[in-house]
């Protein structure tokens, strides 16, 4: 603030040297020091005062990001749940899970699992047959000497395969190997056909015996355990069937499903991704080679199966 000045006032007592502008104007000046406290948020004796906030349209904050709420969610059935192969069902009389209708995220199930071999070299099909199998691949399988099919007679075939994401993936099969060059070919006609798998794995014996979660999908060949729902050995113990897909190709015997959890693909008029068709490439491929397919019998219905003996 600007000081006034007023000329012949007379000097105030004890104040030698100073005119009344002057004391007006250090008054004056106090004033303005005390105003501005005040206006910070400060008094002489140390109490709280309000204190002026930037608003949001002064804040040198940047704004915050999407919050995890708003972050579009991949469509259902295109990533795996995180309960896949975790939620144990209840175990029936038989020994089965109990059936349960299908979650959502499986209705329309189109997903890959990671692979668990390194991928094949190139960029179009390719396999590589090593007969007989390697001790180790016989090792993590469920191959036992009462099997009946000697370790030797097995062949472990490394492939390259269709994901559901459209990527080139590396599996393995172990198969009797009378058989290993047929299925060979079966697999690269389903590469040309851009058919889609989830996964091709060598069963282990965990797998074969571990509890029921009604949600298992792969691909499969050898695997020494009885037939299903029966006491004599089932084709897969001599490595000479193959199942596909087994959850978009689920069996069906009676009231009993296979997973469990498969039961909307009994639809087998609602066509999706996996699904194995009486005139698809699949049905085509496997008759190439004289292989029956179990959608095709009258008694049950083994959508996932192949067999070299139709059984």
């Amino acid at each position: 603030m600007a000081r006034s000045s007023q000329p012949g006032a007379s000097l105030p007592t004890g104040q030698p040297g100073r005119s009344l502008d002057d004391v007006r104007g250090r008054m004056l000046a106090v004033v303005a020091v005390s105003t501005a406290l005040l206006v910070a948020g400060c008094s002489d004796d140390g109490a709280d005062t309000p204190v002026a906030r930037p608003t949001a349209s002064t804040s040198s904050e940047p704004a915050p990001g999407p919050s995890a709420s708003t972050t579009p969610r991949p469509p259902l059935g295109t990533v795996p749940p995180p309960w896949l192969g975790k939620r144990v069902l209840p175990t029936t009389a038989e020994g089965y899970g109990e059936q349960r209708p299908t979650p959502p995220a499986l209705r329309n199930r189109r997903f890959t699992l990671p692979d668990t071999l390194p991928m094949l070299p190139g960029t179009g099909f390719k396999a590589v047959v090593t007969d007989p199998a390697p001790t180790q691949v016989i090792a993590r399988s469920t191959w036992a000497p009462e099997c009946p099919v000697r370790a030797d007679q097995l062949s472990w075939i490394r492939l390259t395969f269709r994901g559901f994401d459209g990527s080139r993936h590396t599996g393995e099969l172990l198969v009797n190997s009378a058989v290993d060059d047929q299925l060979v070919r079966v697999f690269h006609d389903l590469w040309d056909a851009d058919f889609p798998m989830e996964q091709l794995a060598v069963t282990t014996v965990a797998e074969r015996d571990a509890a029921p979660t009604g949600d298992g999908n792969g691909t499969g060949a050898f695997n020494c355990r009885p037939s299903t729902g029966g006491s004599s050995y089932s084709q897969h113990a001599y490595g000479l069937a193959v199942d596909v897909n087994p959850f978009q190709n689920p069996y069906l015997k009676g009231d009993l499903v296979l997973p469990e959890l498969a039961t909307s693909y009994l639809d087998r008029g609602t066509v999706r991704r996996g699904m194995i068709t009486p005139d698809g490439p699949v049905v085509r491929s496997f008759a190439a080679i004289g292989w029956g397919w179990g959608g095709g019998w009258n008694s049950l219905k083994d959508y996932q199966h192949f067999s070299a003996n139709n059984r």
